[in-house]
């Protein structure tokens, strides 16, 4: 198992260097070729609501003003996924089907950018985004939820830094869920590059017997693994944060619980994706 196709979602703001230095260093590692995409908007999808006392001169003026925006936000968005690949010595595609070598491509779209992300995002094998704002959101408010609800696949979120992806510890959060469990899968090419592999676990004693089985589960793929339950702090998002303090990458399942009872009641995800400066690997 190994990642040949990374899909990169670029909205032309600072945090797409991010994603671009995630997505570079996946590809680097793996051999694998990056799709970096951006989805132009289309300038009547932009506009406020048109009142029945809206001229046809000011709406034509809030249609080209809108083309003009969409425009330069696509090409800071090509200029800084260009100047990337340049520095990190990646090559343009040549053919699709190449061998394992890293390469990537620029695809511009026009049209709604969730679903082109859900489009392209179940043909990927990883997905790559910019850490969240403070407000929670990335890029597009729907990105981030597409990408991880509607694709079936994993993903990086990148840490909340200009800084290449590392191997060298991986936390893996396991809860038992049915979510944690592709996670985990969905982590094997990441962990079998790893020095360091820690299992770890917020559940109470006497409920968490499976743990132990998840090093035996690595090893049948090489992989060798430490496993300890964690506690000791206000809530299980803060628990995990200490565990994962110091490490390169932390694994986990997204939304064991609803999103919506995550977003009103708050949740681990959201939790981590608020504090963690670290990389995130997701799965749903």
């Amino acid at each position: 198992m190994t990642i040949r196709k990374v899909l990169v979602p670029l909205d032309g703001s600072d945090r797409d260097r991010q994603a671009l230095n995630a997505a570079f260093s996946v590809a680097q590692v793996f051999g694998a070729h990056i799709d970096a995409m951006h989805v132009r908007v289309q300038p009547v999808d932009t506009l406020p609501f048109v009142g029945e006392g809206m001229s046809a001169a000011l709406v034509q003026e809030l249609v080209e003003l809108s083309e003009r925006e969409t425009a330069a936000r696509a090409a800071i968005a090509r200029k800084t996924f260009e100047a990337m690949r340049t520095a990190a010595n990646v090559p343009l595609a040549a053919a699709v089907g190449a061998a394992a070598t890293p390469s990537a491509l620029w695809l511009e779209l026009e049209g709604q950018e969730e679903d082109a992300v859900a489009a392209a995002g179940r043909l990927a094998d990883l997905i790559v985004l910019a850490a969240p704002e403070p407000s929670g959101s990335i890029g597009n408010p729907g990105t981030f939820g597409v990408a991880l609800f509607e694709t079936g696949r994993p993903v990086l979120v990148a840490a909340k830094r200009d800084a290449p992806l590392r191997f060298g510890h991986i936390v893996v959060a396991w809860d038992a869920s049915a979510q944690a469990a592709r996670a985990l899968a969905a982590a094997l090419p990441f962990l079998a590059r790893a020095g360091k592999v820690s299992i770890v676990s917020a559940q109470e004693p006497g409920e968490g017997d499976d743990l132990k089985s998840v090093p035996a589960y690595l090893a049948w793929h090489g992989i060798a693994a430490e496993s300890r339950t964690i506690g000791q702090h206000p809530s299980v998002g803060d628990a995990l944060t200490a565990a994962a303090c110091g490490a390169d990458l932390l694994v986990m399942g997204g939304y064991s619980h609803s999103r919506l009872r995550e977003m009103i009641l708050g949740g681990v995800t959201r939790h981590m994706l608020g504090k963690a400066t670290l990389p995130l690997l997701l799965a749903h």
